[in-house]
């Protein structure tokens, strides 16, 4: 409860309500807001409930998580809520870039959603890029060839899953799949779900449901963390090639039915 009294405050302030119009709001006295406030006392469930609703956010990041550093735009719509999405700037008020190493990416399923794990990444800045919030994935194995094992993806994130397009490739935090960079066909209108498929044909398709997905970060920009030597290009060169003569074969047959 030790973030509690300072969250109801700054939310309130958030909001650009008095304390009296909260108490109105929730059909409470302005003396027991003062006192939540103030950590004079602290509210029942049934009050928690009440602002849970009222903030259109989550008992537990109420709780859990100190909101103070946090602005209107650190939320993100999902459903009838709000969940929490920590954004870091810099003193001129620009969205610095939050790499997530390798060693903790295992770690970032736990930790997406809270401002502290957030806050100790380290973080660089790209002048380069587009408006929107960007943050840097580690690449791991070889399903989105010619994307080296040890390469950073730059991803812009997608808060409104309509903006998914097929065919592009992003970044997805999944539920039971943990992070994974994929190219993806856009199937919510169908079934509800997404068909995440691999560069790297020798990896099968497969299908996700939209809702185990926490977080999704369109392609921006890679950084490749080692040179390629001139067999590998060779060698990404012949698969792209079978690659894209598997995709023409498939078409064709399916044209032939």
């Amino acid at each position: 409860m030790k973030f509690i009294s300072k969250n109801i405050r700054h939310l309130r302030s958030l909001k650009g309500v008095t304390q009296e119009v909260l108490a109105e709001d929730l059909k409470v006295t302005r003396s027991r807001i003062s006192s939540y406030e103030e950590g004079r006392s602290a509210p029942s469930i049934e009050i928690l409930i009440l602002l849970s609703d009222y903030f259109k956010l989550p008992i537990d990041i109420l709780l859990r998580n100190d909101l103070t550093k946090a602005k209107d735009s650190s939320f993100i719509e999902l459903g009838n809520q709000r969940v929490l999405f920590p954004i870091t700037v810099d003193v001129e008020n620009d969205n610095l870039i939050e790499v997530v190493p390798v060693k903790a990416s295992a770690g970032y399923l736990n930790g997406y959603d809270d401002p502290e794990y957030i806050e100790q990444l380290q973080k660089i800045k790209l002048p380069f890029l587009p408006t929107g919030k960007h943050r840097a994935f580690p690449i791991k194995g070889d399903s989105m060839l010619p994307m080296k094992d040890g390469s950073f993806v730059i991803g812009k994130f997608i808060e409104d899953r309509n903006d998914i397009k097929t065919g592009k490739t992003y970044v997805l935090i999944t539920l039971n799949d943990g992070m994974v960079y994929k190219r993806v066909h856009n199937n919510i209108d169908l079934n509800n779900s997404l068909l995440l498929m691999s560069d790297n044909k020798t990896y099968n398709d497969y299908i996700v449901p939209i809702d185990e997905v926490l977080e999704i970060w369109e392609f921006t920009c890679s950084i490749n963390t080692q040179e390629y030597s001139e067999e590998e290009l060779k060698i990404s060169s012949i698969l792209g090639m079978f690659n894209e003569l598997g995709v023409e074969l498939k078409a064709l047959e399916k044209t032939l039915k």
